[in-house]
């Protein structure tokens, strides 16, 4: 995490956090948890070891024992300077030695642990080879809530991540589309996200044209043409929190049929919006923004889920999709981007991120939802 995503955290933030967390396992009847490097592995301590490395790291949580890091020796001063660092004891293990032994040590040889999805399968394979009385099940899995309900500092991050977005977008409507490749737009996108604070971008699509029917487009060289819509759905972390808008642009007028699917979509992102209060299941969210371009005939080219979390990453649970009975809780943070995508022609997206009140949802990106037009 940087700096200052660190300052806004202390050890007892970090304890308080790996205590619900442990809590939350003995209330789903497991053992503990095991947490390899990763995002939940930044949430639950503030440390994020190096990104590519076969030494194991890992996190042991279990209700009534304190916490423990087991860590390579030679990273172990890092992860001593981490802000939760005071929070828990530190483990290390030096190359030659087991580390799988090490960790079994810390653990009830029969039980059932959680493990964060991002965990090596070597590493697992080699937990089950020294403790063959345990199971293992995906934290996801059982415990999908674990970052989902965020403290009022995790929310002015959240905050400050999207209004960093929404001034980007300010920008980016300003600049010369036509005759510029997909790519030049993508690069203004990412530089002006840097400019406004992001120490990471992670995606920053620009779908022109019949591009824009592909919701997940990987950019390219196309060259953009006078009279096409533009999808541009961009974001990345900054101060160790995401950002992740869509607003989609059209260069000179559109069309009448252009401009009614645009309405389309805006209005069902803003039944999306309005669905959002606590007690309701994530699923409502979905069917309130899938029936506004259902009953307008266009239900068979809404091809994705309305929305995902985000937090220490830009997509996490909870899903605002069919079947997700998870209730909305105040502090949740999500998405809410329907979209309609015609093949061949063009794509409509609007995306914004909200947070659930006590009494219903706030945005967290306030730029125009109108159609914009650009040259």
């Amino acid at each position: 995490m940087t700096g200052s995503t660190a300052a806004r955290f202390t050890a007892d933030d970090y304890r308080a956090r790996m205590d619900r967390a442990a809590r939350a396992a003995a209330d789903a009847g497991l053992a503990g948890l095991l947490v390899a490097p990763g995002p939940d592995l930044v949430w639950l301590t503030g440390y994020a070891p190096p990104a590519a490395t076969e030494r194991l790291t890992l996190l042991v949580l279990a209700a009534g024992q304190d916490p423990v890091l087991v860590v390579p020796a030679l990273e172990a001063p890092d992860a001593a300077k981490a802000t939760g660092a005071p929070a828990l004891a530190l483990r290390d293990w030096t190359d030659g030695k087991d580390p799988y032994a090490l960790t079994a040590g810390l653990l009830d040889a029969t039980g059932t642990f959680g493990i964060s999805d991002n965990a090596w399968a070597m590493h697992l394979l080699a937990m089950q080879r020294a403790l063959p009385g345990t199971s293992y099940v995906s934290l996801t899995d059982d415990l999908p809530m674990l970052r989902a309900v965020k403290d009022p500092a995790e929310l002015e991050l959240l905050a400050a991540a999207g209004a960093a977005a929404d001034a980007t977008f300010e920008e980016i409507r300003d600049v010369r589309f036509a005759g510029r490749r997909e790519s030049d737009v993508a690069a203004d996108l990412a530089g002006l996200l840097r400019r406004h604070g992001h120490s990471q971008v992670d995606f920053t699509i620009v779908a022109s044209g019949p591009n824009g029917a592909n919701p997940h487009h990987e950019v390219g060289d196309r060259v953009i043409e006078d009279g096409d819509m533009v999808v541009l759905d961009f974001g990345g972390l900054k101060d160790g929190y995401g950002s992740d808008t869509s607003r989609t642009v059209h260069v000179g007028e559109p069309t009448d049929e252009e401009r009614t699917v645009h309405d389309l979509v805006r209005a069902a992102q803003e039944a999306g919006f309005r669905a959002v209060r606590p007690g309701v299941a994530c699923q409502e969210v979905d069917r309130a923004a899938r029936k506004v371009i259902e009953d307008a005939g266009y239900g068979p080219y809404f091809i994705h889920r309305t929305g995902h979390g985000i937090g220490v990453t830009t997509h996490e649970p909870p899903y605002m999709i069919e079947g997700e009975e998870q209730p909305l809780v105040p502090g949740m943070c999500f998405s809410v981007e329907p979209g309609v995508y015609l093949p061949g022609r063009f794509g409509v997206r609007i995306e914004d991120i909200v947070t659930v009140t006590e009494d219903g949802g706030r945005r967290l990106n306030d730029t125009t939802r109108e159609m914009v037009v650009v040259d």
